[in-house]
């Protein structure tokens, strides 16, 4: 894809990655430092698969924080992807905090110890659910470990949490930064990947990455948390978050998965556009339509993406049939884009991202109040209001309100009854003649 680059190692942040075996506490820890629950933490094991990272700062230092998926042996299926994916960050990471709950060590914990010590060049021992003095003795059974740097925690508690940080630091200090990940002080573009399970949302991310930040996997429901990354695209910094897919409610039976798709529905609201990732050999399905809902309520950008467009059918006018039913089953979303990709191939991406840095654009849209007035008034004349024989209706004044999401007040005599025929009509010039095609926004009335 021309145009895509990873961001340079010139403005890196250090990684320090956290791992250990189910249920030892890795993503309370995680949430602790970054400060935000961030990483859905159960007593579930197995709860966290991908990778989760987040930003927080360490004596002053901005640092990328990694939460891994819980270790485990003899595994096979997901858990064995969840299991690599772990070892294959800790490798990366600058720090590694390999953690242990010091109630138990089990067959896990000694077979990652070996690991963490030929794969981390810098590594810390964290021996949690350390609550008191009777434990902080338990504890000290685990330097025999041979771990340079040991630090007894809580991390439900964030107890001796200051020792953590100072041996962090430390380490960080004497470390060469190899990370590629950054946060960037511009926020950019932000993106969301949303739809239906196994939609191919996780292998998008990958190929928008050019790296396997995301396990991918033909069991549905494989991501949970929301697994975010950035890359730099015509000079743009665009953060992309995947999300876990989105079931029906009644479907949803379990705790975790609850939170995930709570969890998906959040990243709405930090999003600038929305990947309504959709697999084009189902098609549009209800489910979409709930998503697509929650997004234009928020005033969101929106980019239907049919997605494993390489498994479909080569037959004349294919595309065209797909628009035209996607808009039959969605009127609401006559405005927005539809591009069909193939993530695994790695096909349309250029021109979803193109379309994205568009929409980006029109969101920030800003119309002064003048041009705004002349335009309704003469949109008005053209063609007035209908009443059906009732009073009439008066457009008295339109002003924008706000951009990102972009929002209008249109003031006119009397609101109940108002047509929305005619505020379809209002918006489709305003699309045309102000430049704002491929956006939702709001006209609200106001009476005076």
């Amino acid at each position: 894809m021309n145009g895509l680059s990873s961001l340079p190692n010139s403005i890196a942040l250090p990684r320090v990655a956290v791992v250990g075996r189910p249920n030892v506490g890795k993503s309370t820890l995680f949430n602790r430092l970054v400060g935000a629950r961030r990483a859905i933490t159960d007593p579930t094991p197995g709860v966290t698969r991908d990778p989760v990272e987040g930003e927080c700062r360490i004596a002053g230092r901005r640092v990328r924080l990694i939460d891994t998926g819980g270790y485990r042996l003899d595994t096979d299926g997901i858990d064995t992807l969840v299991s690599g994916r772990s070892l294959e960050v800790i490798e990366q990471a600058d720090v590694g905090l390999l953690m242990l709950d010091v109630s138990e060590v089990q067959p896990e914990d000694e077979d990652l110890i070996a690991l963490v010590r030929a794969k981390a060049s810098r590594s810390i021992l964290v021996v949690n659910k350390v609550d008191n003095d009777r434990r902080d003795l338990d504890a000290w059974n685990l330097h025999t470990y041979g771990f340079r740097r040991v630090v007894h925690v809580s991390a439900e508690h964030r107890r001796n949490f200051a020792e953590l940080v100072r041996h962090i630091a430390e380490e960080l200090a004497a470390a060469p930064v190899t990370g590629r990940s950054v946060t960037s002080e511009d926020p950019g573009i932000r993106l969301a990947l949303l739809g239906k399970p196994n939609t191919g949302k996780s292998t998008l991310l990958n190929a928008l990455l050019d790296e396997q930040r995301a396990i991918v996997s033909p069991i549905p429901g494989t991501t949970r948390d929301v697994i975010e990354g950035r890359f730099l695209y015509a000079g743009r910094t665009i953060s992309i978050l995947d999300t876990a897919g989105i079931r029906r409610k009644r479907a949803v039976t379990q705790t975790v998965e609850y939170y995930s798709v709570n969890r998906a529905i959040g990243s709405i609201e930090r999003a600038d556009v929305v990947l309504l990732v959709v697999d084009s050999t189902e098609g549009i399905t209800e489910q979409d339509k709930k998503i697509v809902t929650q997004v234009i309520k928020r005033g969101k950008g929106i980019v239907l993406v049919f997605n494993k467009w390489d498994l479909m059918e080569e037959t004349p006018n294919a595309f065209n049939a797909v628009c035209d039913r996607a808009h039959f089953v969605f009127p609401v979303l006559s405005y927005a884009p539809i591009i069909a990709v193939s993530a695994i191939h790695k096909t349309g991406l250029k021109r979803v991202l193109d379309t994205c840095l568009r929409i980006r654009r029109q969101l920030d849209t800003t119309i002064a109040t003048g041009p705004l007035n002349r335009a309704v008034r003469g949109w008005t004349e053209q063609h007035p209001v209908p009443h059906g024989g009732g009073p009439r209706y008066a457009v008295r004044y339109i002003t924008q309100i706000s951009s990102n999401p972009v929002r209008f007040l249109l003031f006119v005599n009397r609101s109940k009854g108002f047509p929305e025929s005619w505020l379809s009509y209002l918006r489709n010039k305003m699309r045309r003649e102000f430049g704002i095609p491929d956006i939702p926004f709001a006209v609200e009335l106001r009476e005076s």
